[in-house]
């Protein structure tokens, strides 16, 4: 049967965002100051014309209400862990018994990420936080400290053994977590692994097919696609100011990722991923606040000086079009138990590919059911 929940450590949300803050948004967007470019194209960032087109229908389209009253379906709640408020959904499965899978968000992202996919996974009880400093969770430290903040949710919630799927920094989070709590994960599902990008080049020389493609846009990202990354591990407060006072900087910040990493095959982020799914995930930075507390998030992470944790589960992998996963890098002996590659989707495939995704997880965790 499904575990009970004690109400004295487990608080009801809801989202519910007043109407000063969705009227002070629009006006922001609809006095946004533009600069002038004097090219075109994403090879300098995101190009005005696309974020122009965006922004006015962020301003004048974009249902807030509706995207909000959809959110609120899905059943919040809110826990106190150390004194910092972790937000998650917990939609439980019409089958008492089924098993527990906790959905892991990474950057930039928040449980709106897996709002498609959780309708295709009813034969789990599924668990969706917030990390720390993303979406409805208070900031507070970095990998370490959401590992154990995500264990005590689930032991709060009554689950003594669980699944955990993730990918980009949340499988940094469930890595962590496996080995706090290693009789109580019982695998792991990422997506997306790719090579740590402060590491040398590759050779693409060495790969061939799909693999030599990967080397080569690995090479690409260490070289031109990194940005993000130095200023958010290192000067997060600088950064968090323009995420903070400008909506159209934060969609901008975030759509240059959903550009670069999401299925090659289409080159704007919303042919990849739903345009409305793409402003709720940039309306909710925006309402929270969280452009610079995530960024916070990555300088605790990258600075703290802990490892990066070996998980103590088992491992299956998933790699979509767009990743830049090569199996031969991690598992050279051919010993890996379960590694998908799927020919659409990329670093997002919760909003991209959720089917793809939902029969991946069933596949490598039905062998542990």
């Amino acid at each position: 049967m499904a575990p009970s929940v004690d109400p004295m450590t487990i608080t009801e949300f809801r989202i519910d965002i007043p109407q000063t803050d969705v009227d002070d948004l629009r006006h922001r967007l609809t006095h946004t100051r533009w600069p002038r470019q004097t090219t075109t194209g994403w090879q300098r960032g995101v190009p005005v014309e696309w974020l122009r087109e965006t922004t006015a229908y962020w301003a004048h389209d974009y249902d807030w209400r509706a995207r909000e009253a959809e959110l609120d379906a899905f059943p919040q709640f809110t826990t106190d862990v150390d004194g910092r408020r972790v937000h998650f959904l917990h939609v439980r499965s019409a089958d008492a018994t089924a098993p527990a899978l906790l959905l892991v968000h990474g950057w930039p992202g928040s449980p709106v990420d897996f709002t498609r996919l959780i309708p295709l996974l009813p034969d789990y009880h599924l668990v969706v936080p917030s990390l720390p400093g993303f979406g409805f969770s208070d900031p507070g430290g970095g990998v370490t400290q959401a590992a154990h903040a995500l264990g005590v949710v689930m032991e709060r919630l009554g689950y003594d053994t669980y699944f955990a799927q993730a990918g980009d920094a949340g499988a940094g989070v469930v890595g962590a977590l496996s080995t706090l709590h290693p009789e109580r994960v019982r695998a792991i599902h990422v997506n997306g692994p790719s090579p740590m990008p402060f590491g040398p080049p590759l050779d693409p020389d060495r790969f061939t097919g799909r693999d030599r493609g990967r080397a080569q846009r690995f090479n690409a990202l260490r070289e031109t696609g990194l940005g993000y990354l130095q200023l958010q591990t290192t000067r997060p407060h600088t950064l968090g100011y323009g995420l903070t006072d400008s909506p159209v900087a934060q969609l901008a910040w975030i759509a240059e990722k959903y550009a670069e990493w999401t299925d090659p095959a289409h080159p704007l982020p919303d042919q990849a991923i739903d345009r409305d799914l793409l402003l709720t995930s940039a309306t909710v930075h925006w309402f929270t606040g969280t452009g610079a507390t995530s960024a916070q998030f990555l300088y605790e992470s990258m600075n703290s000086g802990d490892p990066w944790a070996t998980p103590a589960a088992p491992v299956g992998f998933a790699v979509f079009a767009g990743d830049l996963g090569i199996r031969s890098l991690y598992d050279p002996d051919g010993v890996l138990p379960h590694w998908t590659e799927f020919d659409r989707g990329g670093h997002f495939p919760a909003m991209e590919t959720p089917e793809l995704l939902a029969a991946d997880l069933r596949l490598w965790f039905g062998g542990f059911r």
